[in-house]
């Protein structure tokens, strides 16, 4: 009754008409959200959208970049296992030729096999160092997605609760007029749906801190562990061309024997 008196000078000094067009405005708005008519709510804040943007777009380029990492693993694996191959053939291809050519079909066997391993750690380096930190960060921008919808739909539920809280204080002030007989009942179903719209909007200031904290932490982490994969990934590549460089460089002088003058 204290609302009834707190509104004296709101809702009662309405015309009836003009009561009824404000509950059916209300009314069909709420049954709008309840059936799904209506266009999803949505959080109107260009800072926000902002950072949906960049998560997407940053989901979509990690996942290419891991997709091509997993074929550089791929191709440094199937390079090294063929050069593997290749060493054992030649050398039991020298084992069949005598003098200097077997000598050297054999020096050249055994040089394709240690550049084979060379190929084959490098890829274990480049899958624990370089692919598998892109997978994470897949993952890590999976988990802010996923906030993003749980804020969505938490935000969803709080604007549904809101409307459906003013049908209710529409329908309050209409038994006041019409049936009091049942405003007792009514009040207590106000304040319950009161105190779950209260509760659905702490839900959604602490999904949204919560998120907040979640993004500034993965940005400086990403910024950290990024900038080391793909420093190592470089060091990685380099130290693995020079190795293979000096292998065939060492063997030159080995072959001229065998080459025509």
């Amino acid at each position: 009754m204290e609302r009834a008196r707190s509104q004296e000078t709101g809702i009662f000094k309405k015309k009836p008409a003009d009561l009824m067009q404000i509950f059916k405005d209300v009314q069909s708005r709420v049954s709008d959200v309840v059936l799904g008519k209506e266009k999803p709510v949505e959080e109107s804040n260009p800072e926000y959208e902002k950072m949906k943007h960049y998560i997407f777009e940053l989901e979509n380029h990690l996942a290419e970049a891991q997709k091509h990492a997993y074929r550089l693993v791929k191709r440094h694996r199937e390079l090294g296992q063929s050069l593997s191959d290749f060493g054992k053939a030649v050398k039991i291809l020298g084992a069949c030729e005598g003098n200097g050519l077997g000598k050297a079909f054999s020096e050249l066997g055994t040089k394709s096999e240690m550049i084979s391993i060379k190929l084959q750690k490098e890829a274990h380096h480049l899958l624990m160092n370089f692919e598998e930190p892109l997978k994470d960060y897949v993952r890590a921008v999976q988990s802010i997605k996923a906030t993003i919808a749980e804020r969505a739909n938490a935000f969803r539920l709080q604007c549904e609760l809101a409307e459906t809280i003013k049908l209710k204080e529409i329908n309050l002030d209409k038994l006041m007029l019409t049936r009091s007989d049942r405003v007792g009942e009514a009040e207590i179903e106000y304040k319950e749906l009161k105190a779950e719209s209260e509760e659905a909007t702490k839900r959604f200031e602490t999904i949204v801190r919560l998120m907040n904290e979640e993004i500034v932490r993965f940005q400086e982490q990403k910024t950290l562990d990024m900038g080391l994969a793909f420093h190592e990934f470089a060091k990685g590549q380099a130290r693995l061309a020079n190795g293979i460089a000096d292998a065939w460089r060492s063997l030159i002088p080995k072959l001229e024997s065998c080459s025509p003058a």
